[in-house]
């Protein structure tokens, strides 16, 4: 795992590859899981509506409905601080590579 530790105790990931199971880790409770998986399904959602409607402002909701219900899961079922904070674009690209792991069913729901 190619990863680094800064002079803060953050820990540095330097691909996706090496940065995914430790986003896992950060998703062990069932019930944040599926916050997440709402979520995203909800975003998902939200985009066909504003793309068929045409009404673009919908896309300003996408950061408050995708990361409102995967902090609920975070702060109150798995009780961590979640990976957006300190490994923002990772944690985002984990969330739909979960999404899509739980969807094809490699990841229990």
């Amino acid at each position: 795992m190619k990863k680094q530790t800064t002079e803060q105790g953050t820990i540095q990931f330097t691909n996706f590859k090496d940065f995914y199971p430790y986003y896992l880790q950060e998703h062990t409770n069932t019930t944040n899981r599926r916050f997440h998986f709402i979520g995203s399904c909800l975003v998902v959602i939200a985009i066909c509506y504003a793309l068929l409607t045409l009404n673009l402002k919908v896309f300003w909701l996408l950061p408050i409905i995708g990361y409102g219900f995967a902090w609920v899961g975070h702060f109150f079922f798995e009780k961590n601080r979640p990976a957006t904070f300190k490994h923002p674009l990772y944690s985002l690209l984990g969330d739909w590579v979960m999404f899509k792991d739980i969807l094809t069913g490699k990841i229990k729901w």
